[in-house]
C-alpha cells in the first residue's frame, strides 16, 4: 500500500515538474523578440521595402560562403538563373571632378554618387557614363567636371550599409540615383540576379519592377 502511495506522488510530482518546464519554455518563447520586429533580418527587412514598393515579382536566395570563387556557370546553377548574363552586380561610383558645390546625390542629374548596375559578364564603361551625365545636362557643366571612379569601399560602405559584394539599391541608407546598363533591360527572361544587401544573400527581380522601383537612368555603359 505504501509502496502503491509512493509511486503515484513520485507521478504526481513528475507531472508538475513537466508542466513547469513546458510553462518555462512557453515563457521563454514569448520574451524572444521576433526576427521581423525588432530585430529583422536582412531578407525580411529588405523584402517589407519591396513589396511596400508594389514589388511582387522578386525572390531571395541564400549562397556559400565560397560563391565568389565559383564560376560564373556554376553561380548561374546555383541561384537558377536563366544564363550567366543575368548575374550582375551594383557599384557606387564617386565624381572626383564634381565642382565643390556638389558633395552629395540631391541632384540626379549632377550627383556626386551614383550606383551603377551591370553584368558581370560586361566590360563597365567610365567613359560612356561620363558622356550621358554631359549631355543629361545638356552641355552646360563642362565634361571635365565628369570624373566616374570606383567609391572606396568605406564610402560605398557608409552611403549604402552594405559591404562589398552585398551592395543593392534596395533599402540604402542614401537615396543615391541609379544607372542601370542598357544591356540588362534586353535580356530575355527579363529577370536578374544582383546583391542582396549581405555578401551570401542574392537578389533576384523582374526587370520592369526593377525599373518601376529604383527608376533609374538607363544607359548604354558597358561592352562585351
Amino acid at each position: 500500500m505504501e509502496g502503491e502511495l509512493a509511486e503515484q506522488v513520485e507521478r504526481l510530482q513528475t507531472q508538475i515538474l513537466d508542466k513547469i518546464t513546458q510553462l518555462e519554455l512557453s515563457i521563454s518563447n514569448l520574451e524572444k523578440p521576433s526576427p521581423d520586429d525588432d530585430n529583422p533580418t536582412t531578407e525580411s527587412r529588405l523584402s517589407a521595402v519591396l513589396v511596400t514598393g508594389g514589388l511582387k515579382d522578386f525572390k531571395f536566395k541564400r549562397v556559400p560562403c565560397d560563391y565568389y570563387e565559383w564560376s560564373f556557370e556554376a553561380r548561374r546553377d546555383v541561384l537558377g538563373a536563366a544564363s550567366i548574363h543575368h548575374l550582375c552586380k551594383s557599384i557606387v561610383l564617386i565624381n572626383t571632378q564634381a565642382a565643390s558645390d556638389v558633395t552629395d546625390c540631391s541632384n540626379r542629374q549632377n550627383s556626386k554618387y551614383y550606383v551603377v548596375v551591370v553584368q558581370y559578364t560586361a566590360r563597365f564603361s567610365a567613359e560612356r557614363v561620363k558622356n550621358f551625365l554631359y549631355m543629361l545636362n545638356n552641355g552646360k557643366i563642362p565634361k571635365k567636371r565628369f570624373n566616374l571612379r570606383l567609391a572606396p569601399e568605406e564610402i560605398s560602405n557608409k552611403l549604402t550599409g552594405y559591404e562589398h559584394n552585398g551592395v543593392t539599391c534596395v533599402g540604402m541608407k542614401t537615396d543615391i540615383p541609379v544607372i542601370l546598363d542598357e544591356a540588362i533591360v534586353k535580356l530575355h527572361p527579363d529577370f536578374f540576379w544582383l546583391g542582396g544587401g549581405e555578401i551570401d544573400l542574392k537578389l533576384g527581380i523582374r526587370t520592369s519592377e526593377f525599373i518601376s522601383f529604383t527608376k533609374p537612368f538607363i544607359v548604354n555603359c558597358s561592352g562585351s
